[in-house]
């Protein structure tokens, strides 16, 4: 980490987190694979310049393997505490391990992998603290961003509003056929990128910056300590802060969210869970 002087200028830093979701990491698809979705919560494909910057990674099959693991820690086929070796997965995707290393290292700066010296990168595993820290953290900015949202829909054109509703939907009905297809890990995937699209609709970069890190962490806190049969995001919240959105109502987003993330905090039991077996190959599919 360079030292900078008291007198020296700061290099400027951009709006954009030092984490940002799966789809700015790869190109042709987004966070959660296209259909209904759009493509991911920002509904692009390639990856992005801001990425490129923050990570200083090469362009593509670096970005593409950071997507593929990201994808699959979120949707919690790799589970938490298991081994990254640079070997396996430069094996896997083909890839030489100075590409693969630059791919562990930018899920390092996201939180969702750990370096450690002489023993390699691991998939983080976030222990009681960090749990309630992170929904603390999600409790005290969601409701406010949910507030934003719906002011941001309430001021904008009918086409504007009518389209971001419209996306809204289809994104509610992707996570309604992962449920009904018992895909766990895409819905749980889905419900967390509607936060994020709730963070990008409200307009404010750095508020869905943290929105984005903090949801990808709860992925991992979800893993280990989620004690309820049901979906981590039950729909018809999901559906009331659409809704409120909708009105234009900030004081129902806001209360709404709120108590969701409490909801949400509540089904995680803190102590150790077990967790997915598979290999790393099992879990990519290879």
């Amino acid at each position: 980490m360079p030292q900078w002087s008291r007198d020296a200028p700061r290099p400027l830093r951009t709006a954009r987190p030092a984490f940002a979701p799966a789809d700015r990491f790869v190109t042709g698809g987004g966070a959660t694979g296209g259909g209904a979705t759009g493509g991911g919560a920002t509904g692009g494909g390639g990856a992005t310049p801001e990425a490129g910057r923050l990570f200083s990674l090469p362009p593509g099959r670096a970005l593409e393997i950071c997507g593929s693991l990201h994808r699959a820690i979120l949707e919690h086929r790799i589970a938490p505490g298991a081994k990254l070796s640079e070997d396996e997965v430069g094996e896997l995707f083909g890839a030489s391990r100075t590409v693969a290393r630059a791919a562990l290292h930018a899920l390092a700066h996201s939180g969702l992998v750990t370096m450690e010296r002489n023993r390699g990168a691991f998939v983080a595993r976030p222990d009681k603290r960090e749990a309630n820290e992170v929904f603390e953290a999600r409790a005290l900015i969601e409701p406010r961003v949910a507030r934003m949202a719906a002011a941001h829909v309430g001021a904008g054109t009918d086409a504007a509003g009518t389209g971001e509703m419209a996306a809204l939907r289809a994104h509610l009905d992707a996570e309604h056929a992962a449920v009904a297809a018992d895909d766990k890990g895409r819905a749980l995937s889905l419900s967390g990128e509607f936060h994020i699209r709730l963070a990008d609709i409200a307009d404010q970069h750095v508020l869905a910056g943290m929105v984005r890190g903090l949801v990808a962490r709860s992925s991992l806190i979800i893993a280990l300590y989620w004690r309820r049969v049901d979906t981590t995001c039950e729909s018809h919240a999901h559906h009331a802060l659409l809704d409120a959105l909708e009105a234009g109502d900030g004081d129902a987003a806001e209360e709404i969210m709120r108590g969701h993330i409490v909801d949400l905090r509540s089904g995680l039991d803190l102590g150790d869970r077990g967790a997915p077996t598979a290999t790393l190959a099992e879990a990519l599919g290879r």
